[in-house]
């Protein structure tokens, strides 16, 4: 494969999406950008009302709300920081007296404060802990409430509610210099089973997504340049690098009905990684 016309070759056209979601209600935590962003435009195009989280960054939000708007449905952005309690539950408060209620929660909000183990920071420890598991812990908890509280909407859908936490390969694979995002990944994902083992009697259904390496803004040095390219596809056995669609595609077949039998799952989105292609010849 000639992987330098791979790395400048066009994104995979995006698929004709069904109205899977119709009349339902989710918030995408971390959408205004990345892979958070086309999870929060593809649950608009199923025909679910968004909200679109952010921290940082309003016109990028507001923006992605305004095409999620253009098919048909509602769309708001929220600014709240996932790892602050109080954030957490004014945006809910907000939420509630907007659209009424909530059924999907995709969980998404992230970020990386890479280090040498012996250099990393106090700080730079507690800021992706905080934000990438107990952000999961905080908003999944108000949801759960609502869900609980609520019941089953049988007209919207069979469970009472759907819960999609965002991890990533990194959840099983361990990942040098990166220890403080490896080891939130790997909470979030006894998070989401430990969770999902509670909740089940409650029709409420708790997966996860773990992506590969996606085509985001955040990673470009990982992609943009041919012999980068090349490096990375030592590691995907697909031979292609995931686009920010392909885990939106995954997240909208977990909020939909469609996968009502499938909870405590995490959906591994790619390309092969976590099938170790170091061995593909016997190590």
């Amino acid at each position: 494969m000639d992987t330098a016309f791979q790395a400048a070759d066009p994104a995979p056209s995006p698929l004709p999406r069904r109205r899977l979601l119709e009349g339902q209600q989710a918030l995408v935590t971390g959408a205004n950008s990345g892979i958070g962003k086309a999870v929060a435009v593809a649950l608009g195009e199923a025909g679910a009302d968004v909200v679109v989280n952010y921290v940082a960054g309003p016109e990028a939000a507001e923006a992605v709300a305004e095409e999620i708007r253009s098919h048909g449905v509602q769309a708001m952005a929220v600014q709240a920081d996932v790892s602050r309690e109080e954030d957490v539950e004014a945006m809910y408060e907000h939420i509630f007296a907007t659209f009424g209620t909530i059924d999907i929660l995709v969980a998404n909000a992230g970020l990386q404060r890479d280090a040498a183990f012996e250099r990393m920071t106090l700080a730079a420890w507690n800021t992706v802990l905080g934000v990438n598991l107990t952000g999961q812990f905080l908003c999944c908890r108000a949801a759960i409430r609502e869900f609980k509280q609520r019941g089953i909407r049988r007209e919207i859908s069979r469970a009472a509610g759907k819960i999609i936490c965002m991890s990533s390969v990194h959840d099983r694979i361990p990942w040098a210099g990166h220890v403080n995002y490896a080891a939130s990944k790997g909470g979030v994902a006894m998070l989401m089973q430990s969770l999902a083992q509670e909740v089940a009697p409650h029709r409420i259904r708790v997966n996860a997504v773990s992506p590969g390496a996606i085509r985001t803004p955040i990673n470009t040095d990982a992609w943009e340049t041919p012999e980068a390219y090349a490096a990375l596809m030592r590691l995907i056995p697909y031979k292609r690098i995931g686009e920010p669609d392909d885990i939106a595609n995954a997240v909208v077949w977990l909020a939909s009905d469609e996968s009502d039998y499938v909870t405590g799952t995490t959906l591994y989105v790619d390309g092969g990684m976590t099938l170790y292609p170091g061995f593909e010849a016997g190590g």
